[in-house]
């Protein structure tokens, strides 16, 4: 049951100021567009998203465990609290459409109903998402993946704890911005074939302070042609310099057995010494 009113609404003057603000900086940006945006909504709204977000341990999840991601997302949004459910919709209204058209310079922008790979996002102490390009068009609607909104919800998030949010030029050989994922901090981007980002690194918070995340992704009906490489595909992967993405999954468990076991400053010790040999 609800306790409290859904009373919170996106107010379109505030959302308009801001992409009057940010826009020529989103433009403008590299290694492409993209803002970062702090303090993005009341607190007290993503406080109630935070209290309802579910644990790694309940129904809903879906969970990869490979050399290339060890993380978990949300299946539907039946298994979302109320207030969380209520902010997404919203974040797929019109009035925000209006504001990230506004925001980018896209026009024609899509909402998706169906939250594919978006929702909810969680990853556990020695999780990661490797360096890569996102799936290019939606499997249910057949539309162009054109934007990436996160809203992080991770509070007392400290430098040390990892789980920074990479952007990497399109050849993958220069890192351009590593973003740490703190409460209340908003990165929007547009995705295409060449926009690599992920969080590669193994998250070395303490157990049991995971790192949580909205993710919503926005489309088109088509999209300028210089932005394709292939004409339809899933998650593309790439290693970064020195990095080998065919490591084996009994190394990959290895690891993370050994960070949940010891200290966050011996693993790094540990993996400096060992694994960059």
């Amino acid at each position: 049951m609800i306790n409290e009113k859904l009373d919170f609404c996106l107010e379109p003057d505030y959302l308009n100021n801001l992409a009057e603000k940010y826009h020529q900086k989103y433009v403008e940006a590299k290694p492409y567009p993209h803002i970062i945006i702090d303090n993005f909504l009341p607190e007290r709204i993503l406080d109630k998203i935070l209290d309802e977000f579910p644990s790694p341990q309940a129904e809903g999840w879906r969970r990869f465990e490979r050399a290339t991601e060890k993380k978990l997302d949300s299946l539907s949004e039946l298994n979302m609290g109320e207030f969380t459910r209520f902010l997404l919709y919203q974040l797929n209204s019109s009035i925000f459409i209006d504001f990230l058209e506004q925001l980018t310079g896209i026009q024609g922008i899509i909402p998706d109903p169906h939250f594919q790979g978006g929702g909810l996002h969680q990853i556990e102490r020695g999780g990661f998402l490797k360096i890569h390009v996102d799936f290019n068009k939606h499997k249910k609607m057949n539309v162009d993946r054109r934007l990436n909104l996160l809203i992080y919800l991770n509070k007392n998030w400290q430098e040390e704890y990892g789980g920074h949010f990479e952007m990497w030029d399109e050849k993958v050989t220069v890192c351009h911005e590593k973003i740490l994922p703190i409460f209340n901090r908003c990165v929007i981007f547009s995705t295409s074939d060449f926009s690599y980002h992920g969080h590669p690194d193994p998250l070395n918070c303490p157990e049991g302070m995971n790192r949580k995340s909205l993710a919503l992704y926005y489309y088109s009906n088509g999209r300028p042609s210089e932005e394709v490489a292939i004409k339809q595909h899933s998650t593309l992967f790439q290693e970064r310099p020195d990095e080998n993405l065919t490591l084996e999954p009994s190394k990959v468990s290895k690891n993370n057995l050994i960070q949940k076991l010891v200290p966050p400053i011996m693993f790094d010790v540990y993996r400096n010494i060992f694994q960059n040999k």
